[in-house]
């Protein structure tokens, strides 16, 4: 039988929360569980990748699904800067005269390119397949999950009768994953009192496993600073049958062969320094000395080297440049007369930009070789750790998880939570969805997320947001 538990914030509405086994079979889900399915698998089976898919198409169905439950069309709106880069953004009203801004809830529909020849025979990145325990297809992780939880679950308050203490706000955008047409920047710059909150609630954070134990809850609170950098050389080039001393496509292969065996320095901000100290309490054995080792003052040289060998820590303890595309030459016979390559970097909040430039520079260590940025960086300011928003967040880990921690992060990839963050309105990374950190899918081959998983995320955001916005019966 499940149970239930009562959770007691001050300052926040009382809500009780439903602790219990759940029973994930398709015939026995609950009417809200099959509704975020039907949700997710609409969302996963609409392309929305930047070179062919429709964002718009994507956005459509879902207002269709708010009309169909009653929302005015008042609180509907689509729109974008171009045909097939629409976004949609929902207000649940609260109670009349709320002297509370909204809350917002932020999402992102568009996905990372992927063709079905490079995934597993049996799958296919624009269908929504159910296999061993996972939902399968592009999207699922990253981040139609949480776009399908939101839906579902306001059109489940709306079934429930249930009235907030203030509006929910619902944006679901587009271009988060690249693209000429960034949504949330578009909202803010076009439509900016749809979306403005008091705070918001996006993807970036979510749960952290390993081996099937959760280990932590992160709620994202800042994170790293993307930016592209473009090396480039030319030369005369010439008749392949006569090879010159200098060839283009050697030199910008020595200068990223160069680069790959370069490492930035560590270093540990607020965020992460509280990260490592509260993972040092959860873990056991040399990896919680290491994590308390590296948490000190002066951090330990030799627990740095050892943490740099999982990607995900690596990431947390300092700037990553990588290379991600390379191009050269213009004819099976012919010398090259120009090389490039793209080097990404996730730079870390509060460095600057130039000087990881710079650093590139002496790291290439070719004057014939340019390195310039292909766009200007978007650094954006942390956000504060609000005690009446951390407790909410965490309470309900607590019901749904005991013994598993809420834990501060800064995310090592780039969300769109930094458009907000510039404008001074706060953001946070959290979604309840626990994935493997050693088994990371998001745009790759087979992406997925469990099944399990998925509808635990959902109860975990549903009771965040009823709990955070005060919502009650009418």
């Amino acid at each position: 039988m499940p149970r239930f538990r009562s959770i007691f914030v001050p300052g926040v509405a009382v809500a009780s929360l439903l602790i219990g086994a759940l029973d994930l079979s398709a015939q026995t889900l609950a009417a809200h569980q099959q509704l975020a399915r039907d949700v997710y698998k609409q969302l996963i089976e609409i392309n929305t990748s930047d070179s062919v898919g429709d964002n718009t198409a994507a956005a459509e169905a879902m207002a269709a699904r708010f009309r169909a439950a009653g929302f005015p069309a008042a609180d509907i709106f689509v729109g974008g800067p171009a045909p097939r880069k629409g976004n949609l953004v929902v207000r649940y009203r609260g109670r009349p005269g709320a002297a509370q801004k909204p809350i917002l809830l932020l999402a992102h529909l568009d996905v990372v390119e992927a063709r079905k020849e490079d995934w597993s025979a049996d799958l296919d990145p624009f269908k929504f397949i159910e296999k061993d325990g996972y939902f399968y297809g592009r999207g699922t992780a990253d981040d139609k999950a949480m776009a399908a939880i939101f839906v579902a679950n306001l059109l489940r308050m709306k079934q429930q009768n249930l009235v907030p203490e203030r509006d929910i706000v619902l944006a679901l955008t587009a271009d988060e994953e690249g693209g000429d047409y960034n949504g949330v920047e578009w909202l803010i710059a076009n439509h900016r009192a749809l979306v403005d909150a008091e705070f918001g609630l996006n993807e970036g954070g979510g749960g952290q496993a390993k081996a099937g134990r959760r280990i932590a809850n992160r709620v994202q609170a800042t994170e790293k600073i993307y930016a592209d950098f473009t090396l480039e050389i030319t030369n005369k080039g010439g008749h392949s049958s006569q090879p010159q001393p200098e060839n283009a496509i050697y030199q910008i292969a020595d200068a990223l062969a160069r680069l790959g065996k370069f490492s930035f320095p560590a270093k540990l901000n607020e965020v992460t320094r509280a990260y490592f100290e509260k993972m040092a309490a959860i873990e056991t054995g040399p990896l919680a000395a290491d994590f308390k080792a590296i948490a000190q003052p002066a951090p330990d040289a030799a627990a740095i080297a050892r943490l740099a060998a999982t990607p995900l820590y690596n990431a947390m303890l300092r700037t990553t440049c990588v290379a991600t595309m390379v191009n050269g030459g213009h004819a099976l016979n012919a010398l090259p007369q120009r090389a490039t390559a793209n080097v990404n970097c996730r730079i870390l909040p509060g460095e600057d930009p130039q000087a990881v430039l710079k650093t590139l520079t002496q790291v290439v260590n070719d004057p014939k070789i340019a390195v310039t940025p292909v766009k200007p960086a978007k650094p954006s300011p942390p956000s504060p750790l609000t005690p009446a928003i951390m407790t909410v967040l965490t309470r309900v880990t607590e019901e749904m998880w005991p013994g598993v921690p809420v834990v501060p992060f800064m995310s090592t990839g780039a969300s769109d939570s930094l458009y907000f963050r510039q404008i001074g309105m706060p953001i946070y990374g959290v979604s309840g969805l626990f994935g493997d950190m050693d088994d990371v899918r998001s745009h790759g081959r087979d992406e997925r997320m469990g099944v399990k998983e998925f509808f635990d995320g959902q109860e975990f955001l549903w009771w965040v947001v009823t709990t955070l916005s005060g919502a009650k019966a009418r």
